[in-house]
Order: C-alpha cells, then sequence, then structure tokens
C-alpha cells in the first residue's frame, strides 16, 4: 500500500493492533517451525523458488517506489495491486511452504495471514483513507491484492511515487528479505546434506 508503515493508532481496532504488533515476531516463530519440521527435497526445493524469486522481486521493486506514510503510491506495482509488499511476502511464504513439502505449513501460513495480515491491510486502508483523499478513487481502481492485469492509469499529475529509486529500496532495508531467503535456503540445503 502507498503508505503501509503506518506510525499513527488511526483507524485500528484492538486486534488490527495486536496484528500488527505480532506480525514480525510471528514470522519469526513460523520460520522455526517451520525449519524443524520441514522435509526438504531437491524438488521441492526447486518448485519453490518459482514463488519465491516473484516475492523477492516484487517486494524489492515495491520498495523502490513507495514512501511510506508521506504520499499515496499509484505507480509502478502500485498501479497493480494495492499491498504489492504483503503479495510479495505471500509469495515467498509460500514458496518456502512448498520447499517444506508439508501440506499443514502452507495451512498454518493461511491461518496466520487472514489472521493477522488481512487486519493489518484494512488498519492501513482506514489509515490512508484519512491521510489521502485521492485514496477513495485509487481503491476504486486498484485491486486490494489480487493485481490488474494492466496498469491502472490516474489523470492527476501526481501520481504518487514516480520511478523507482534505489535509494528507496536501501532505505526500506527491503535486502533483509534477500537476505533472509538466502539464509533459510542455506538452512535447509544443509539439512538435506546432513540427513544424507
Amino acid at each position: 500500500m502507498g503508505s503501509a508503515g503506518m506510525t499513527k493508532s488511526e483507524g485500528k481496532t484492538g486486534w488490527q493492533k495486536i496484528a500488527r504488533r505480532v506480525r514480525v515476531p510471528l514470522g519469526f516463530v513460523v520460520t522455526a517451525i517451520f525449519l524443524v519440521f520441514a522435509q526438504t527435497s531437491w524438488h521441492t526445493l526447486a518448485w519453490s523458488l518459482l514463488l519465491v524469486l516473484p516475492g523477492l522481486w516484487l517486494r524489492g521493486y515495491a520498495a523502490g517506489y513507495v514512501k511510506k506514510n508521506a504520499e499515496l503510491t499509484r505507480t509502478g506495482p502500485y498501479a497493480y495491486t494495492r499491498n504489492p509488499l504483503y503479495l510479495g511476502s505471500m509469495g515467498i511464504a509460500f514458496g518456502f511452504a512448498v520447499a517444506a513439502g508439508r501440506l499443514w505449513l502452507g495451512l498454518l501460513l493461511v491461518v496466520m495471514f487472514l489472521a493477522i495480515y488481512v487486519p493489518t491491510i484494512l488498519s492501513e486502508e482506514t489509515f490512508l483513507r484519512g491521510a489521502f483523499p485521492s485514496f477513495e478513487e485509487y481503491a476504486l481502481r486498484v485491486p486490494r491484492l489480487l493485481p490488474r492485469l494492466t496498469a491502472a492509469r490516474f489523470t492527476d499529475a501526481d501520481a504518487g511515487g514516480g520511478r523507482f529509486s534505489g535509494e528507496r529500496y536501501l532505505h526500506h532495508r527491503e535486502y533483509n528479505a534477500l537476505m533472509g531467503a538466502a539464509a533459510i535456503y542455506a538452512a535447509l540445503t544443509l539439512r538435506m546434506l546432513l540427513r544424507h
């Protein structure tokens, strides 16, 4: 979302506040569960790349456009989906569920996304509606999560975000997602090698 990084408590219900607070720590817990119970094979590892790599690319691409809490970004991936960062995260997470070779881990992720990310997205939308008058038009033209096939075009001069910026990518520290994914792949590979 164009300003997904809300620092104010506007628009949050009790569960939305909790969801935002536990989102990152819960991710570490799920990663630990994943690493303990994964039954990875070279095939599941290879198949997982079909989701993980596009997810990493989408997160990195989106991070280079967004100015969190400063403007409503509607260019780049934000012209296709209002939440490219979350969509990328889902791709990465479900890719690793494929790598794990365990269906129940995928189902755990679905529950986690519904319980944590849906309330988070809704609270961010409430904030954006109050902060940016053009959000309503944007929301009507760009889907919340699953992307449009073509980019939405806006008539106003300031579509927010402009072009991809490497500085923004670095500012948002999106390289951490790449390093985290590499570390998980290394751990899974090492585990497979030690099993044989």
